[in-house]
């Protein structure tokens, strides 16, 4: 990169140094450049299929390939039945009270008759105390028995819980063994073949959006007043014997930090220069090439 940076440097001063010859015919040249995207595996597993080829034009979010997800699935599978097991634990808590509830009742009864009797000078206050001891025990063994049972089913739904996400992280495994385009463009370099063994962070293919092309060119200080982001300008793009064609072209960025042209340069005035590199945003119409010269005048 740093090679190619320098060259695009010394391209600039020496055309800019023709262009004082000719009149000043074109304000700044550069390179013609695309944003690349290197796609890589988010999986591990055997490459079963990758349906696509250098120079295939892709749709964003569009799907060309696929990593192994029988293990996958089938942990899958397994933390499922595990849910199921553990649903099939859970005990009811209305069924698990109903006995003692029903002995709270009846002592109620009991409870009801010997105070009627007590108010009718016929009963045993002794009686009446045993059965409200009774009930005391009994609504403690039931309060007891409630939050056993609710705490059983409580550790019961975490578990269960936790087998759902794991499913959950098994879903996303499954998903990013998919190998999906992120944008829309151009297949420059195809990196694996099916049958190969994929890994995580294993680069696949690399696409770039050559419809929108970038010329990266430098200006001096001197130019630098006179440009800004958002400005449009005429682009040219280097044909060779062919001419050139002309563009309409927009800066979108301007570097802020100034670099020094290189010191092949020999002579004085021009080692000393500083330039800035701006990109300017074109619509390819299909002529324009990566690596390809162009101009610009603002």
């Amino acid at each position: 990169m740093k090679k190619i940076k320098h060259l695009v440097i010394v391209a600039f001063v020496l055309t800019m140094t023709a262009c004082h010859h000719k009149g000043l015919e074109y304000d700044a040249s550069g390179v013609f450049e695309v944003t690349e995207v290197i796609v890589s595996s988010q999986g591990s597993g055997e490459i079963l299929w990758f349906q696509l080829s250098e120079g295939d034009l892709l749709e964003a979010n569009q799907q060309v390939g696929l990593i192994d997800t029988t293990q996958l699935y089938l942990r899958k599978i397994q933390l499922q039945a595990s849910i199921g097991s553990v649903q099939n634990r859970k005990t009811s808590v209305p069924t698990q009270i109903a006995a003692i509830q029903q002995q709270i009742e009846t002592q109620k009864i009991e409870q009801r008759r010997y105070e009627n009797l007590i108010a009718m000078n016929a009963g045993n206050q002794k009686q009446l105390d045993d059965v409200n001891a009774q009930i005391q025990l009994l609504e403690k063994q039931l309060a007891a028995q409630y939050e056993t049972v609710h705490n059983n089913n409580s550790s019961l739904t975490e578990e269960s819980q936790s087998y759902r996400a794991q499913i959950d992280q098994l879903e996303d495994q499954i998903k990013n063994s998919l190998i999906i385009s992120p944008i829309k463009g151009t297949v420059l370099a195809k990196y694996a073949e099916p049958g190969e063994l994929a890994t995580q962070g294993k680069a696949l293919f690399k696409i770039a959006d050559i419809e929108a092309m970038y010329l990266r060119a430098y200006i001096t200080s001197s130019q630098l007043t006179s440009v800004k982001i958002g400005q449009d300008v005429q682009v040219y793009s280097d044909m060779g014997e062919s001419g050139n064609r002309q563009y309409n072209g927009k800066v979108t960025w301007i570097s802020d930090k100034a670099e020094f042209t290189p010191k092949t340069i020999q002579t004085r005035d021009e080692r000393v220069n500083l330039v800035y590199a701006v990109k300017i945003q074109v619509q390819n119409d299909g002529y324009i090439k990566k690596g390809m010269y162009g101009e610009v005048k603002f």
